[in-house]
């Protein structure tokens, strides 16, 4: 059996470690716990453990577990997958963030979708920080049309970036991020977040300014 309490107090741990070598303060970066593909008695686990915020990939699954877990108020859903324009209607409904908006057309969608709820959306552009073919996100030259859409969107609430950087990668692809995050809040009095960091490089992340990581192996074992 996975001790997943046990696991979220090690992360936490691994967190304010990395925090301390970074010279932050461990409650600037928020643990997102990747929970797609687990099952509901494992998210309760977690939720029991003190964990509010989870991330999920899966827009059916995730929906059936944000009913299942609707008596639990505090929970704090994030989108974090590949966004299909046919999906947009469900992830406007259901979640409170999405951190994967990558495109003007899906953008405007959600606007669109999220328009009657009382609270905008909280989203994240997804930047392909590494320009890799087979990723999704923004590439940096196509960032400042994305932006401009986006503040048409009355019903969006844009917090900051998200990236992927590529497996391996240097700690420059992670300043790189951190240096276009900074250069946004300049013009963006919105922007707080960074969500930059999983498992295998969540250390760089935080050392390049990273406020939210997303960890679901660590916590709940390996994917099936």
């Amino acid at each position: 059996m996975i001790a997943i309490k046990d696991n979220i107090a090690q992360v936490k741990l691994q967190i304010s470690s990395a925090c301390q070598n970074a010279h932050r303060k461990p409650n600037e970066v928020t643990l997102l716990a990747v929970s797609k593909t687990k099952p509901i008695n494992m998210l309760e686990q977690a939720y029991d453990a003190g964990q509010r915020a989870f991330g999920e990939s899966y827009v059916q699954e995730a929906v059936e577990k944000i009913i299942a877990l609707q008596s639990k108020a505090d929970i704090s859903w994030h989108f974090i997958g590949p966004i299909q324009a046919n999906k947009t209607n469900l992830i406007a409904q259901h979640f409170s963030w999405v951190h994967s908006v990558d495109r003007a057309k899906i953008a405007k969608r959600l606007n669109e979708h999220r328009s009657g709820q009382d609270t905008p959306l909280n989203i994240c552009l997804q930047v392909n920080i590494s320009g890799e073919e087979s990723k999704s996100g923004v590439l940096l030259d196509e960032l400042p049309a994305l932006l401009a859409v986006i503040e048409t969107c009355d019903n969006l609430c844009l917090r900051g970036l998200m990236a992927i950087p590529e497996k391996n990668a240097s700690q420059a692809s992670f300043k790189q991020m951190q240096s276009l995050f900074i250069a946004l809040q300049k013009n963006y009095p919105t922007i707080d977040t960074l969500s930059m960091g999983m498992s295998a490089d969540m250390q760089l992340a935080i050392n390049a300014g990273s406020t939210i990581v997303r960890i679901g192996s660590a916590i709940f074992g390996s994917r099936n």
